[in-house]
């Protein structure tokens, strides 16, 4: 896995970056890297980041599995990467309703998989988790499995995320709804030093900085207090929607205990709920960005999800 190390701040020449217009004409930014020719091929795997991402974090990885077979497809959500911004504010990651990634992931998987060859995954990381979960829930997309690495089921909140959803739709309503919800950092009120709640591995923290000042209009920065309140009411909703218990596709979870970001005990929920889930569970040693981890924990995610799909996909 080492020697995919390369990619981490280098875009393949084999890749290709291009934009798709969603059905209401806003442009995402898209990344594609075939599988390739000749190779062994195994299908096509749409891999979602999470909230404030760039697909770029995730070369290596894609690495990894377009080495195994995969056709490896990424856009960056709205209002976020390089898909724009919906705030006057360029550092605020603001979101009407997430109805809105919603209705952006299903046109794009649609289109997307009417271009590749199947079989078809969907993976997605953290915001990215929460939002495929929920597509797939409400037959949104289709798939042939799914993988949510420290997906966002729950969000980290005082006292509860009950309490958590009614502060912020109060503070929401003290002023703009698309305001940032707090000056920066990952989490409000904390002096926890950002790479230690993403990632224990400083070098590869470093290339996330390096993309950054490689191309600063793809900062996203804080969120604004609508997507505060569109994220409570979200997870909270797919928490407990029956159709959970019905969905018929496997889907693998990957859940660090000690996830400072977004509550593991949310995605426990889901994982005792869904019909066919798979569920892999880190310690003290993970933090929030699995594949971006140290090599112990980041082999052994890859080494999970692999094995994962190889059996998923042998028995459908």
């Amino acid at each position: 896995m080492a020697a995919h190390a390369l990619y981490r701040r280098a875009i393949p020449s084999a890749a290709r970056i291009t934009h798709w217009n969603a059905p209401d004409g806003w442009t995402h930014r898209r990344f594609d890297w075939p599988a390739a020719d000749g190779g062994r091929t195994r299908g096509a795997m749409l891999f979602q980041v999470g909230r404030g991402d760039i697909f770029e974090k995730y070369l290596e990885s894609f690495a990894h599995w377009r080495a195994c077979g995969w056709s490896i497809t990424s856009f960056d959500w709205r209002g976020q990467g390089g898909s724009g911004r919906l705030t006057d504010d360029p550092h605020c990651g603001h979101i009407d309703s997430f109805d809105t990634y919603v209705d952006d992931l299903a046109a794009f998987a649609g289109e997307w998989q009417a271009q590749v060859k199947g079989p078809y995954v969907l993976i997605g990381h953290s915001m990215g988790g929460h939002l495929v979960l929920r597509a797939l829930a409400e037959g949104r997309v289709a798939a042939d499995a799914a993988v949510l690495v420290a997906p966002m089921l729950g969000l980290k909140a005082p006292i509860s995320a009950g309490f958590g959803e009614r502060a912020a739709g109060l503070l929401a309503r003290l002023g703009p709804r698309a305001r940032r919800a707090w000056r920066s950092n990952e989490r409000p009120y904390t002096r926890r030093a950002r790479q230690s709640l993403l990632t224990s591995d400083a070098a590869r923290y470093e290339d996330e900085l390096w993309w950054q000042a490689a191309n600063p209009a793809h900062v996203a920065g804080p969120p604004s207090w609508a997507w505060m309140v569109e994220a409570f009411r979200s997870t909270r909703e797919l928490l407990a929607s029956p159709a959970l218990a019905t969905l018929d596709v496997p889907v693998q979870l990957l859940v660090a205990d000690k996830d400072a970001l977004v509550d593991p005990r949310a995605a426990l929920k889901a994982a005792e709920r869904l019909k066919r889930a798979t569920l892999v569970r880190f310690g003290a040693e993970a933090r929030h960005e699995l594949l971006r981890e140290a090599d112990p924990v980041r082999n052994r995610a890859i080494a999970e999800i692999d094995r994962f799909l190889a059996e998923a996909l042998a028995a459908a």
